[in-house]
């Protein structure tokens, strides 16, 4: 059977470059067990059963709000998910009634975890054949310090495959960032208020835990991926170790802060928190606002305006939820036609930690002269003190990222260190341009007389 090549429509492939470079063959790429397709599914349906078991303790208890907040979180996290696997998916164009029947149930990642897994198994099976349809796809490649154009097949079935895994990494942030973000910090709240540690909320918040860290470590790999699109990209062990420890402290450090503070001034706090979520989730609206620019149309083609406006809101929405909790690695900017800044942009990066920073050591502060006695008979002072050094040492580890563990490294144009010497100089620089500048009037004085 001869065998059919489809050019893929990805903005990364481009002829006139690919004329002009030499291409190097590589290897076809090997399909590998979907690990992370099953490990979402699994911490997904893992906090949605402990979330089920806490409401039932909770209506049980005659604890209605604490049963109302705590069901909300998961339902509006859990249809945010559904929405995300079936526009990725594209079921709406489908005749899928199944699938569409276990979305509405809120069970999309399960039928959709047991299609990728058919999807490996068929691939297994079929191993060492050829398929009659491929794809041919085109990256660039840093090889000892070179930029190397590399082209391979990519079979239909393992695109397919790729697709599920994007759309599981996708899944996984919004579970983390619109659900499990909320619940972690209200159910830390409500243990703080109740001195009360029953099984069922550990479980739930040792859930959510876990799917914060492993979607703030997917936020940076796929804010790799955007920025790098043209480039094949691989992490190492050492890279995503350094990734997790960092995003663990950032984010638990916050967290806890935030439940402190809260816990010490009760509703006083949230309009503070309200105030704080409002302004990331305007700014990029108020940018695009002031450039002028017309709404994109390249999100899907089969959207009105209305659906594009909808995607953006939710983004949006996504956006304001990672930044709230920790840095999101990239910028959005709905001007632009991709709708994020893929320059590198360490000035965003730094006027973000310098603010979650002010905020954090305000928040602590307030707790540590304002806060009722919690924890045991831990030292307020004590406690301020650790999470802010577990904050800052969160910062380290990502400053040590940035400088000697990015994989593509080599292409900034000024690394941390370099921006940290323009920041800390750039006065010093000006005094002595200016100083530079008076004995040369005076010279230029003296010759005009």
């Amino acid at each position: 059977m001869d065998r059919v090549y489809e050019i893929p429509e990805e903005s990364n492939v481009d002829p006139i470059s690919s004329l002009e470079e030499d291409v190097i063959r590589g290897a076809n790429p090997r399909f590998t067990f979907p690990f992370g397709i099953l490990f979402s599914t699994f911490l997904y349906c893992g906090e949605a059963a402990s979330t089920l078991y806490m409401v039932r303790i909770y209506r049980k208890n005659s604890e209605t709000y604490w049963m109302a907040y705590t069901l909300s979180f998961f339902m509006f996290s859990s249809i945010m998910v559904q929405l995300t696997l079936i526009f990725v998916h594209r079921d709406l164009a489908k005749d899928k009634p199944l699938s569409l029947f276990m979305h509405l149930i809120l069970l999309g990642p399960v039928i959709r975890c047991l299609e990728a897994m058919i999807k490996y198994l068929t691939l297994w099976k079929k191993e060492g054949q050829e398929e009659p349809y491929v794809s041919l796809t085109r990256k660039k490649m840093l090889i000892n310090g070179e930029e190397v154009l590399i082209e391979w097949e990519v079979g239909h079935s393992i695109r397919t495959l790729a697709m599920h895994r994007n759309a599981y990494k996708r899944m996984s942030q919004i579970q983390a960032f619109l659900g499990s973000v909320p619940q972690l910090t209200y159910q830390l709240y409500v243990t703080l208020i109740s001195a009360e540690v029953p099984m069922g909320r550990v479980v739930l918040m040792v859930f959510s835990l876990i799917s914060v860290t492993y979607g703030a470590t997917l936020c940076n790999m796929l804010a790799i991926q955007i920025k790098y699109d043209e480039y094949k990209i691989r992490l190492g062990p050492l890279e995503v170790l350094c990734i997790t420890i960092w995003r663990t402290l950032e984010i638990t450090s916050r967290l806890v802060i935030l439940v402190l503070f809260s816990a010490t001034l009760k509703l006083k706090a949230v309009p503070f928190l309200l105030l704080n979520f409002l302004i990331i989730l305007f700014e990029p609206w108020v940018k695009f606002w002031r450039s002028g620019a017309q709404m994109p149309n390249n999100i899907e083609k089969n959207f009105s305006r209305v659906g594009t406006l909808v995607v953006l809101i939710s983004i949006t929405v996504l956006y304001a939820g990672i930044n709230f909790s920790c840095w999101s690695a990239l910028q959005l900017k709905l001007a632009d036609r991709d709708l994020v800044d893929k320059g590198q942009n360490w000035g965003h990066m730094g006027l973000h930690y310098s603010v979650r920073f002010v905020e954090n050591v305000v928040m602590v502060l307030v707790f540590n002269f304002f806060g009722v006695k919690v924890l045991l008979d831990y030292c307020h002072s004590l406690i301020a003190l650790q999470l802010i050094i577990a904050y800052l040492i969160s910062i380290g580890f990502m400053l040590l990222f940035f400088q000697y563990l990015h994989p593509l490294r080599s292409l900034f144009t000024h690394n941390v260190v370099d921006y940290l010497h323009c920041v800390c100089c750039r006065r010093h620089l000006r005094g002595r341009i200016e100083n530079s500048e008076l004995p040369c009037d005076a010279q230029a004085r003296q010759s005009i007389v």
